[in-house]
């Protein structure tokens, strides 16, 4: 009957276990320089609060948007992005000039004086791939 016990126990202890599911993302890291913009005309567009992708604006959250040769490094559309200095996890939700190179550029909302005093600065960045795009290239 002990027998039973214990291996009804173990029988119980490996069916129940989940196996260790794969991180979701796999990290690099850059360096950048880094500026900062705010939600109005005219340091956007007739349209201040809609993102070159389609997102809607909101201030408060945390989104950036990117040089266009960033997007070829995997930084695109809602790619994760830690950035030095800064607390949390930003989205990129928009496209910078096609002028720009190796930038990114750090949503304020409409502070304006944040934005100002961030001025701009060369920042390293950590960015999640999701490792399911990188099985599939």
């Amino acid at each position: 009957m002990k027998h039973i016990n214990i291996l009804g126990l173990v029988m119980c202890l490996v069916f129940s276990c989940k196996p260790e599911k794969p991180p979701e993302y796999s990290w690099k890291s850059l360096e950048v320089t880094a500026t900062a913009y705010n939600s109005v005309s005219y340091q956007t567009n007739s349209n201040p609060h809609i993102t070159a992708f389609g997102d809607s604006l909101k201030p408060g959250l945390k989104y950036i948007a990117v040089s266009r040769d960033l997007l070829n490094l995997g930084l695109t559309h809602n790619t994760p992005v830690a950035i030095e200095g800064l607390e949390g996890l930003y989205l990129v939700k928009d496209k910078m000039h096609a002028r720009k190179r190796k930038q990114i550029d750090i949503y304020m909302g409409l502070n304006i004086k944040a934005a100002k005093e961030w001025g701009r600065k060369k920042v390293n960045i950590a960015y999640g791939i999701k490792n399911e795009e990188i099985d599939d290239k």
